[in-house]
């Protein structure tokens, strides 16, 4: 018997037309409900028909390349689908894909009415939490299909699908009824299209990764190249200054010493010895190291005289005592000159220690406070502060270093062995304070001092025939101590003196009290320029000629002192003149006479007569307080105003010991006449210093009695200016301007109060015979 026979459905398991106004499925033509049996013999031939339609559809699809997309198989299967068009075109309840008259729709649903559209209802008697499964065809209690789905309830008896399902999609999740979870027609073909989606867009979102990923290491790359520490390093030998095979870099009291340009490398290593050149051990570690290029001699003095070294020697002379070192002392090349380090130390407060690869001689010569840091960890000193700066040395945990400078994050400091870079502030321990000593006892200068206060008056002698009058011009002193007359110079560039020395005037000075300083000078003699002062100096043996001739003079005639007065020294010339300073100290003191240095106000280009050293070897120190404007001068100007006074004696008291320091003024003034320039005088002076001023400056020295009777002569009346304290007066005649700034009285006692307040060892007046009677007794006053 046919299955299909009562059912309802024609040969195709599809409702006939002619049935569609048969009752619903599940109910007579009563609306009783139908038998259960036939009832279950009709979802069976339902489930196979639509089964039979799924592979069709499949076969399709794999046949026409439906696996592309689930979109494309859904638009075939409206296109092409046989049993669509198979429909019976009056099946006016087919909506949503059920198929007429059954209440199966085209997804293999079962609904209790005749395809309502967009609804499905409760089978059997409608009753509401009941439905048909895929087996038995019954529904399980709650209103939950086989998937677990929930329906509602509609209006009037029927049912509608829950709110979140779109009936829209209902074709499109359309299963095959049957199997289980209701199984796509053509799931596999959609399985596969969808897992080559998701290879596509797994391999878009790993190529996008990639280019992330490359792009983030590219910028790490370019921030650590930016940011990052560089582990460059440095070329030591450039960084020393290292050029030649047996050259060694010199660190001095924590700074490296390079070479001046086109000069000769600083420090050399020879047959294993470190040697330093010349001028680097005079002007960092011992300034008292003299060498004589001339004469191919190294000097070194002491108190009681020189120790003296030939070139290549390893014997030597201290004073009158022979010695040897099991070393060469001295080497050159040329006229460059290199000491031995063992050798400088012997006269030296000073350590050093050497170092290979690069060689280098690290040297303390300086001794007090410091400040130090211990490393906190393991680090790099680099060249200058910043990650990027190359690598000097690395310093371990706990190495301790000298701090120098403080740059924030970065911090200079110096290594033990000779390295001075920077390292990160972060890596160093708590700063500390350290005060480093050395053990070396310098040698003590002694000096011949005078128990009372000096009050010294220079006494300008040209001729011999002066000395006849040193009675008169000493009979209105007052409380003068030292008669100080001109009787030296140097009479050729060998060496040689000129003398106009006067036992007369010696024999009377001492009846009278006085000490005889007699004074040597570079001017007014013989010899009257740089070059000829710089042509005696520069030779030991001319200095040893001068210093021999003068000494002898000095006995010969029973002098108690040696005024020097030097002034036409250049800077090339000031390490000459200090050594011929310190010989001729060291001959005073053996042979007892006072020795004093006369010097200008110190200013910055007289630095090289280095007046510290001058404190040290010579009994005084004389600073001639005026000159402050000279005959050569481009203005007019005040030939000793107070504060040239006050900052020189200043100045000098930070080298010079005020037990020492003696504190000269003037007896003389200066008269200036001012006219406009012509211009032959323009044109002269063009390209000049001259040329930055508008006048043209002459003047004339006056003593004071001459400068009063100028301004009697004149009816010119003074007034006092507080700036200079001193009296000024200023008048026109036939168009010239002349001006003065008397020294009187007023003028000096306001320089005597300075010197009395600063206690120094006294005054010191130029020239004797310029003053007027009545300064004694002021003077007097201060020097008692």
């Amino acid at each position: 018997m046919d299955e299909r026979q009562g059912t309802g459905l024609d040969t195709t398991n599809q409702w006939s037309g002619q049935n569609q106004d048969r009752p619903p499925r599940g109910t007579d033509k009563n609306g009783a409900p139908a038998d259960p049996v036939r009832l279950r013999r009709i979802k069976k031939l339902e489930i196979e028909s639509l089964r039979k339609a799924g592979r069709a559809h499949i076969g399709d699809m794999r046949r026409a390349g439906a696996d592309k997309t689930a979109a494309g198989y859904e638009a075939r299967v409206s296109g092409t689908d046989e049993n669509r068009s198979a429909r019976p075109s009056g099946a006016a309840g087919t909506q949503g894909g059920r198929m007429p008259g059954s209440g199966v729709s085209h997804n293999g649903r079962v609904s209790g009415a005749d395809g309502a559209p967009g609804r499905r209802t409760y089978a059997g008697d409608g009753a509401q939490g009941r439905r048909i499964s895929g087996s038995d065809d019954v529904r399980r209690p709650g209103g939950a299909d086989s998937e677990g789905r929930r329906e509602g309830k509609a209006p009037g008896g029927g049912s509608v699908q829950d709110k979140g399902r779109q009936r829209a999609d209902e074709p499109k999740n359309a299963r095959m009824a049957g199997t289980p979870g209701r199984q796509r027609p053509g799931g596999r073909g959609m399985r596969r299209g969808n897992r080559a989606r998701r290879r596509r867009r797994n391999l878009i979102l790993r190529l996008v990764s990639l280019v992330v990923l490359l792009v983030i290491a590219a910028g790490g790359a370019l921030f650590w190249q930016k940011y990052g520490p560089s582990k460059e390093e440095a070329d030591l030998k450039e960084y020393y200054g290292l050029e030649n095979e047996n050259d060694i870099a010199v660190v001095i009291n924590n700074e490296v010493i390079r070479k001046e340009e086109g000069g000769a490398p600083v420090g050399k290593l020879i047959d294993g010895q470190p040697y330093v050149e010349y001028s680097v051990v005079r002007h960092y570690i011992n300034e008292r190291f003299y060498w004589d290029p001339n004469e191919s001699i190294m000097l070194y003095t002491l108190p009681g005289g020189n120790v003296s070294v030939t070139v290549g020697s390893k014997e030597y002379t201290e004073i009158n005592e022979k010695k040897s070192e099991n070393y060469v002392i001295l080497k050159t090349e040329g006229r460059t000159a290199y000491i031995a380090l063992p050798f400088i130390k012997e006269y030296t407060g000073m350590d050093f220690s050497v170092y290979e690869n690069p060689g280098r001689a690290a040297i303390t010569c300086r001794w007090g406070e410091i400040q130090t840091a211990a490393l906190k960890k393991n680090t790099e000193v680099r060249y200058q502060g910043g990650v990027k700066s190359p690598i000097l040395t690395e310093v371990k945990k706990s190495d301790k270093v000298t701090v120098l400078e403080d740059e924030g994050d970065w911090k200079k400091v110096a290594t033990a062995d000779g390295f001075v870079g920077y390292v990160k502030t972060n890596a160093l321990r708590k700063q500390v304070a350290e005060t480093t000593t050395g053990s070396f006892i310098e040698p003590e200068y002694t000096n011949i001092s005078v128990n009372h206060t000096i009050n010294m008056a220079w006494h300008n002698v040209s001729h011999p025939d002066a000395n006849n009058y040193m009675l008169e011009t000493i009979a209105s002193t007052k409380g003068l101590t030292t008669l100080a007359p001109t009787w030296f110079s140097i009479s050729d560039t060998d060496g040689n003196m000129d003398s106009i020395a006067s036992s007369d005037y010696v024999n009377f000075a001492h009846q009278q009290n006085l000490e005889v300083w007699g004074v040597l000078r570079d001017f007014h003699g013989e010899i009257s320029s740089y070059e000829q002062t710089y042509e005696v100096l520069s030779y030991t043996s001319k200095r040893e000629n001068l210093i021999n001739q003068v000494i002898a003079e000095a006995i010969q005639f029973n002098l108690d002192g040696i005024n020097l007065d030097f002034e036409l020294i250049s800077t090339e010339c000031g390490e000459h003149y200090i050594q011929f300073v310190r010989e001729l100290s060291v001959k005073c003191r053996q042979n007892g006479l006072v020795f004093s240095i006369d010097n200008y106000v110190p200013q910055p280009y007289n630095e090289h007569r280095d007046l510290k050293e001058q404190g040290i070897v010579a009994d005084y120190v004389v600073l001639m307080g005026y000159d402050e404007h000279t005959e050569g001068s481009y203005e007019a100007g005040s030939v000793s105003s107070y504060g040239y006074v006050k900052s020189g004696i200043e100045d000098a008291l930070e080298v010079v010991p005020k037990e020492k320091l003696v504190m000269g003024i003037p007896f003389y003034t200066r008269l200036w006449q001012e006219t406009d320039k012509t211009p032959e005088q323009i044109a002269a002076d063009e390209g000049t210093e001259a040329a930055l001023y508008s006048k043209s400056i002459t003047s004339t020295a006056l003593s004071m009695d001459e400068a009063q009777q100028t301004l009697t002569q004149n009816g010119v009346e003074t007034s006092w200016d507080n700036n200079t304290k001193q009296n000024y007066a200023q008048w026109e005649v036939d168009g010239t301007v002349y001006k003065i700034w008397l020294e009187d009285s007023a003028s000096l006692e306001e320089k005597m109060k300075l010197i009395k307040g600063a206690n120094l060892a006294g005054v010191a007046e130029w020239a004797l015979g310029m003053e007027n009677s009545g300064i004694w007794d002021m003077i007097l006053q201060y020097v008692n």
